[in-house]
């Protein structure tokens, strides 16, 4: 399969190297990797054309939901994943915690109240409480797997 490697992973220092591993490693699992850096666009129009492209031409998208200058997945790779699922693409997400949202956000937001059965945060907004690791858009329309992109191979290939 050609599988689509979304994530801010590409705005690393080793961007090059990393990208080089991954090739690699979902070769030795039998697949081909497409890298959004393999595109040799340097405008935002045109970067964002090549990666639609890309995932256009991929069987599967494996996503990198870790947090990114913040608490929450980086929004491209959102974007991304959100395109490949309206293709009708499976999407297998990773992240290294797959503790529920609401308890990784208890330390940077809490403490939380509960009225009416639901969470908030000390500033009185909502906090989602479905049990699922990221945002319900996310987590209720993907495989998550918590780990790293080998995890999610695996669980690409056992399904």
């Amino acid at each position: 399969m050609k599988l689509y490697l979304a994530g801010p992973d590409v705005f690393r220092p080793d961007a090059l190297a990393w990208a080089d591993a991954a090739r690699a490693q979902v070769a030795v699992a039998g697949h081909q990797a497409l890298v959004p850096l393999d595109n040799e666009e340097s405008t935002a129009a045109g970067i964002y054309r090549a990666n639609l492209a890309l995932i256009a031409e991929a069987d599967a998208v494996l996503a990198n939901l870790n947090p990114f200058r913040g608490l929450e997945p980086d929004s491209g790779t959102c974007f991304e994943v959100g395109y490949a699922l309206a293709l009708g693409k499976r999407v297998v997400a990773y992240l290294a915690d797959a503790r529920p949202q609401a308890e990784k956000l208890l330390a940077p937001l809490g403490p939380f109240s509960e009225r009416d059965g639901r969470l908030y945060d000390r500033t009185g907004w909502g906090v989602e409480h479905f049990g699922l690791p990221v945002n319900l858009m996310l987590g209720a329309s993907c495989t998550v797997v918590e780990g790293d992109l080998g995890q999610a191979l695996a669980a690409l290939n056992a399904a």
